[in-house]
């Protein structure tokens, strides 16, 4: 079993940063990509941004030039860094890990950490 655990959630005024943090913990194997999305109340859930295992990122437009995400594959980490925030970021964000075992590549998702930014 794979356990994703988030941290650096909470509460942020208008113009302030969150660094967010995801732990991989258990059976871990091959992982490949790492990603954080969101969730705000009555809206689907988007993709935030999402770093492949050679580095490589992409960002929802929304948070382009605000967000940095980040990972450390020795310590099986992905942080994003959220600068400028804003309150229509407020949000449940999760983590997810993309692991490939042979042919498959299976999914896992954090429990979610709320950003709540306030004006």
């Amino acid at each position: 079993q794979v356990q994703l655990v988030e941290s650096g959630g909470g509460l942020v005024q208008a113009g302030g940063s969150l660094r967010l943090s995801c732990a991989a913990s258990g059976s871990i194997f091959n992982i490949n990509a790492m990603a954080w999305y969101r969730q705000a109340p009555g809206k689907q859930r988007e993709m935030v941004a999402r770093i492949t295992s050679g580095g490589s990122t992409n960002y929802g437009d929304s948070v382009k030039g605000r967000f940095t995400i980040s990972r450390d594959n020795a310590k099986n980490t992905v942080n994003l860094q959220m600068n400028s925030l804003k309150p229509e970021d407020t949000a449940v964000y999760y983590c997810n890990f993309a692991l490939v075992r042979g042919p498959f590549e299976y999914y896992y998702w954090g429990q979610g950490t709320q950003v709540t930014v306030s004006s």
